[in-house]
């Protein structure tokens, strides 16, 4: 089968197609055909070393893929070979096989697309997870989300909205701010060319944001945490700016403001029943219309260097997805 390959660590452009040996299915496991496989930001983290997980070289990055199961290993239950289903794993998904725990893995719903379903589960389930686990974000509360245009952004867009929220979508052009306004967003603030901690001031009347969802980091974090009200909760998903942001504390202490981080592939290790209940949560919606998962591209395995490179640039709004056939 093919598969694209880290063979050491580096940029997109060092990544490699080759022929490997077909996986299979050990104990409890299975081996799904991929039809298609979600591209994210950790992705371009993971090949340069610079991710909390190091897989052993070569791998093939790709932590989410839907397809169809081709073998099933010993003591599998509820799973057939030929069954549509979603898999998530931190990596092996780039290629035309993956080999992964049953437990990782739920029935893709019907009526959704291969390239939608893959790329469903790593943005929506970080996102739920940090809405509902995380921040306990109530109906009626305001949450801020930066990056909104991106996939995990686009996703908390939704899913704040979903929950009842009033959700202000801060992103870098006029074009990704009416995605967002599409996705549930009641307010929009184009933070490269408005300043944002005045605008947040402005759409609040000065009280502020009652959670902040950050998966960029750099510049626009300080102002973003300086918005938030009394108590107000801050986000840590990560850093696609590259910058890992240092904050005043004065301002927690000064408005009892919370930093919370955001780690949704460890709390699948540490608690994997209630994260397959938050993807099957997810998984209903998504059946039932209720989420609309935002694919912009979609690139042939070959081309898997040029899909994270485009995500680097931050040429991308939703998801990209690299398709196997």
């Amino acid at each position: 089968m093919k598969a694209v390959l880290c063979k050491s660590w580096g940029p997109p452009e060092s990544l490699v197609v080759e022929d490997v040996a077909t996986p299979r299915a050990a104990k409890g496991q299975i081996v799904v055909a991929v039809k298609a496989c979600g591209v994210n930001f950790p992705d371009t983290l993971i090949i340069q070393g610079k991710y909390q997980v190091r897989p052993e070289l070569p791998f093939s990055p790709g932590g989410e893929v839907a397809g169809v199961v081709k073998e099933v290993g010993e003591g599998v239950q509820g799973l057939r070979e030929g069954d549509a289903v979603i898999a998530f794993a931190g990596y092996g998904g780039y290629a035309e096989e993956m080999q992964v725990d049953a437990s990782r893995v739920v029935a893709m719903p019907r009526g959704i697309d291969y390239a939608v379903a893959a790329a469903f589960v790593v943005a929506y389930a970080t996102s739920h997870h940090a809405l509902k686990d995380v921040a306990r974000l109530q109906a009626g509360e305001t949450l801020l989300v930066l990056g909104a245009a991106g996939g995990t952004g686009l996703a908390a867009v939704e899913l704040g909205h979903l929950a009842g929220a009033r959700v202000i979508a801060a992103a870098s052009s006029q074009e990704k701010l009416r995605t967002c306004m599409d996705r549930g967003a009641a307010a929009g603030i184009n933070y490269e060319k408005e300043d944002l901690r005045e605008a947040l001031r402005a759409l609040t009347g000065g009280r502020g944001v009652d959670v902040v969802y950050d998966p960029v980091g750099g510049k626009y974090a300080e102002p973003a945490f300086r918005g938030t009200a009394w108590r107000g909760r801050y986000l840590v998903i990560g850093f696609a700016s590259g910058e890992i942001p240092k904050f005043p504390l004065n301002q927690a202490l000064l408005m009892e403001r919370r930093i919370l981080g955001v780690y949704w592939g460890e709390s699948t290790r540490r608690d994997p029943e209630a994260s397959r209940a938050g993807v099957l949560e997810l998984s209903d919606w998504l059946a039932s219309g209720k989420l609309r998962p935002y694919v912009s591209a979609t690139y042939p395995l070959e081309r898997a260097a040029q899909a994270l490179q485009d995500l680097m640039a931050r040429r991308v709004q939703g998801k990209v997805v690299l398709l196997t056939g």
